[in-house]
């Protein structure tokens, strides 16, 4: 089945494409070699050939046809033209002299032309008739000139051209299919690993990861970036399930205090004071439950929209001394000392309301949390890292294992049940502190929590 997927994918049709060009590339390259060497051993030997021509043409026209017969037989005998090939025929085209016993049937009776051809009574003891190339001429006679060499050389050469040629290309093609199939056969291996988890997933859930092959190359750099995005997915979906059950948790209590109340109303007599009493308290436990949903659609929105469209240069030591001027009152109520430390300026580019709000939670956290009669401090400062604004209380701290839990939502430690609030606050600021690009840092203080918030330079 797999070798079935493999010869069908489309990695090996785009393999088998580079495949030809890859061949064809090879034979244009074969092709030009053989030309080029050919072309070569053709001018060397027309040269030759030209010259040993010239010479017997001098004789020609120095001494006529028998000067020329004369020349021809003193070549023929002269060991060093071996492989010269040398013919005078008359008109009629009767041998007069030469090596060749006729006139080669492949070269056309013109007036002059070169051509190639083969003599087997020339060398009747070679294993192969041998090539031979010539140049012939009509002289002013009539008498017919043919003037050659041996070549079998090239032609043996062009042999084992072709045959190396041909055993080359036959490998290169076998070579490349195999290495095309291995190399589809690997890559719809691993890509069928992917679908078969992917197929484990839609039927039994985020628990099913891709398997990594310990290769570290691509296929396993995207098998980990799958994984940890399904974990982040799992995780994603845990905080939903998480936060569905808060929000049905939260919601239970007031909703149940308000049913309880209107379900007396509705069974007792009308009095004017009970029912504005009815009424404040049911509007109370309706603005906790609106102030939920609002924090619930404003950290929604800061976390799947860009609201970058609002940043500009703020000074983080003016909004630091705006919270601790709203705040000034309800620390006060709680005996708590409220202040703002660092020198102006600590700018950074982002959006001041979302700014605002971030802080303003860590200090409202800060005073309800914190130890009655304590202090809270904003402290900012600038370093070679970029900004940074903390904010430090001395209560009794948060555990270092919950450092993690408190920023999800309608996250709370079990001492914190007992005030108000729901769990939102530092989510809120968890998801600020993510669209300006800052980090966020639990730290303890020795007593007491340190919230800091560390924005990139620049």
């Amino acid at each position: 089945m797999l070798l079935t997927k493999t010869l069908r994918s489309s990695t090996f049709r785009v393999a088998l494409i580079c495949i030809l060009v890859f061949g064809a590339v090879v034979i244009a390259l074969f092709s030009y070699v053989y030309s080029s060497t050919a072309s070569y051993v053709f001018d060397r030997s027309d040269r030759a050939i030209d010259g040993d021509r010239a010479m017997l043409m001098a004789a020609y026209d120095h001494g006529g046809r028998d000067a020329l017969v004369a020349a021809i037989d003193k070549l023929t005998a002269d060991a060093r033209f071996g492989d010269g090939v040398f013919l005078l025929t008359d008109p009629a085209f009767a041998v007069l002299a030469g090596n060749l016993a006729s006139w080669p049937p492949t070269l056309a009776a013109g007036n002059a032309g070169r051509g190639d051809f083969r003599a087997p009574e020339w060398k009747p003891e070679a294993a192969h008739w041998p090539l031979l190339r010539a140049a012939f001429a009509t002289l002013p006679d009539g008498s017919h000139l043919l003037v050659g060499k041996d070549i079998s050389d090239l032609d043996q050469f062009a042999r084992k051209i072709d045959l190396a040629f041909a055993l080359i290309v036959a490998l290169i093609f076998v070579l490349a299919a195999v290495a095309g199939i291995a190399v589809t056969r690997r890559t719809v291996g691993r890509i069928e690993s992917i679908n078969a988890t992917s197929r484990a997933i839609m039927q039994s859930g985020l628990g099913e990861r891709v398997p990594l092959f310990g290769t570290q190359d691509e296929w396993d750099q995207l098998a980990e970036n799958l994984n940890s995005m399904l974990d982040r997915i799992e995780i994603l979906m845990g905080e939903v399930k998480q936060a569905t059950d808060n929000v049905a948790h939260d919601l239970r209590t007031p909703l149940t205090r308000m049913r309880g109340r209107l379900e007396r109303a509705s069974i007792g007599r009308r009095e004017a004071r009970s029912d504005q009493s009815l009424i404040t308290d049911t509007m109370a436990d309706l603005d906790d439950v609106l102030r939920m949903f609002s924090s619930l659609t404003r950290i929604s929105q800061i976390e799947t929209t860009s609201r970058t469209a609002a940043f500009r240069q703020v000074d983080l030591v003016e909004i630091a001394e705006a919270v601790v001027e709203l705040f000034d009152a309800a620390a006060e109520n709680n005996d708590v000392e409220l202040k703002a430390v660092g020198a102006r300026p600590v700018l950074v580019t982002g959006d001041r309301d979302l700014l605002f709000d971030a802080v303003a939670n860590l200090v409202d956290n800060a005073i309800k949390h914190g130890r009655g009669a304590g202090q809270v401090t904003v402290e900012l400062n600038r370093g070679d890292a970029g900004a940074v604004i903390s904010v430090s209380d001395d209560g009794p701290g948060i555990p270092a294992d919950e450092h993690q839990h408190v920023f999800r939502r309608f996250y709370r430690l079990e001492r914190s049940r007992r005030t108000p609030g729901n769990g939102l606050g530092l989510s809120l600021v968890s998801a600020v502190a993510r669209l300006h690009e800052a980090r966020i840092k639990l730290l303890d203080n020795a007593p007491g929590l340190k919230v800091e918030l560390q924005f990139p330079s620049g």
